[in-house]
């Protein structure tokens, strides 16, 4: 008698998980946790700073922030280059590859000039240079000029490496060095293509164990993330706790001042980044996507959270690649979209440029003409993609921008002071726009799943 076999299911792989949580203890969603760890963390940083133990929790909090920091980083390369390689080697096709990468970088390009373009509105609507008095100006410049002349130094250097200078240094002389350094991301995505061209090449029966490999490597990895994220939540509230330890001191008031001295200009970048988001991606994403935008922005909130927490494209970038697999984007596309993204597309950070720049012009009674400001728009999206891997990059794109225009650059002192606090709010667009582009190239590649349709 023919014996009957239960179908295979994937979930079987794992313990047993036939009896169903009650309702009372289903654990909470990822991005309730992480947003209870924002909160507790700066609960406990005001709490800090008031009570004059500051320096306790930058020496006994803080590095808890910093190991899960560094455990999402320690992660994010190999991930990266296992999960392009097994990406690649599933398109069976290297039209379709360059294909998508056409397209990717099309819409790199064009957010990257509407971000640019609304800053440069936004802050010539509201001026915020016009609210900083001279006395003011000259003692932010006194407080931080030594702080902002790293920045100097790095995009001096960047400046006199050529023209072609990006070009070259997306292509590594050495793999393991590549591996090694965060920053050369774009150098380990560039050798991941052109291994998983090399195995797309050769005959299926030389690669099939090598494609099973990277496919095996690829779900190590990604249940490695799910060990890190269980983390998430106390390393979200180390990271707060510190940073408002870090930036307030004993002395709350002080910082109080500082953010009120510069809370026009703050406001004007955040409004932008506002815009760029609740506008412009969602505008993208119903029209070119055809995908509800409430839908992608509450799939995205724990990439958007901790992006805010860590400020870090590299470090967030294994959590946006599970959310875009949640958002229904293909894996080959998820796996070559984002970490390029991540390297390359900064519409925050360049946002955040043209408002800077501007607010500085402002700030030493500048008025910059239209010829001027066209200058920005073109300067900030040529330095956004030549200056990916540059240490301290939204530094250097800033000097780079404020150069072109004739502006001294020690003007950067003026905003030294919340950058961190703005960092934070400008990688959220970062990662979101990485993950907006994944969605619409997915579209415009082909027929994408049943879901994306029925919940646009």
């Amino acid at each position: 008698m023919k014996k009957v076999f239960p179908k295979h299911h994937p979930s079987k792989d794992l313990p047993d998980q036939s009896a169903e949580p009650s309702e009372g203890s289903k654990p909470w969603p990822m991005h309730i946790r992480i947003l209870m760890g924002i909160g507790m963390g700066l609960i406990f940083g005001l709490s800090s700073s008031a009570g004059g133990w500051s320096s306790w929790v930058v020496d006994w909090v803080k590095p808890v922030g910093t190991v899960f920091v560094n455990l999402l980083k320690l992660v994010a390369i190999p991930l990266v280059l296992v999960s392009l390689v097994d990406g690649v080697t599933g398109l069976k096709d290297l039209r379709k590859l360059s294909s998508m990468g056409g397209r990717t970088l099309l819409i790199f390009l064009m957010t990257t000039v509407c971000a640019v373009s609304i800053g440069l509105v936004t802050v010539n609507l509201t001026r915020p240079g016009d609210y900083l008095s001279e006395t003011k100006r000259d003692e932010l410049r006194a407080r931080f000029e030594s702080t902002s002349s790293g920045g100097l130094d790095n995009a001096e250097a960047f400046k006199e490496e050529g023209p072609l200078a990006a070009v070259i240094n997306m292509v590594p002389e050495n793999l393991f060095h590549a591996l090694s350094h965060n920053t050369s991301m774009l150098q380990v995505v560039f050798f991941a293509l052109f291994m998983g061209v090399a195995i797309m090449s050769l005959p299926a029966s030389q690669t099939n164990l090598v494609r099973d490999l990277f496919g095996q490597l690829n779900r190590i990895i990604l249940f490695m993330v799910d060990m890190i994220m269980i983390l998430a939540p106390l390393g979200v509230f180390a990271l707060i706790a510190s940073l408002i330890a870090d930036f307030a001191g004993d002395e709350p008031a002080e910082a109080v001042e500082l953010l009120g001295a510069l809370s026009v200009y703050s406001l004007t970048v955040v409004l932008g980044l506002v815009v760029m988001m609740a506008l412009v991606y969602a505008t993208l994403l119903r029209l070119f996507g055809n995908y509800n935008p409430l839908k992608f922005f509450s799939i995205m909130s724990p990439a958007q959270l901790l992006a805010f927490s860590t400020s870090s494209s590299n470090a967030t970038l294994p959590v946006n690649l599970e959310c875009a697999e949640k958002l229904g984007v293909r894996e080959e596309v998820r796996t070559f979209v984002l970490p390029l993204g991540a390297t390359v597309n900064m519409d925050g950070t360049s946002l955040y440029q043209a408002v800077a720049t501007v607010f500085i012009a402002q700030a030493f009674g500048h008025d910059l003409g239209w010829a001027e400001q066209l200058t920005i728009v073109l300067t900030a999206t040529l330095a956004s993609i030549g200056s990916a891997g540059v240490p301290g990059a939204g530094m250097v794109m800033l000097v780079i921008v404020l150069q072109s225009v004739g502006l001294e650059t020690a003007g950067i002192a003026l905003i030294v002071a919340v950058d961190r606090i703005l960092d934070m709010m400008r990688t959220v667009v970062n990662v979101t726009g990485d993950a907006m582009t994944a969605v619409l190239v997915d579209r415009w590649m082909g027929d994408t799943s049943t879901e994306i349709n029925s919940e646009a």
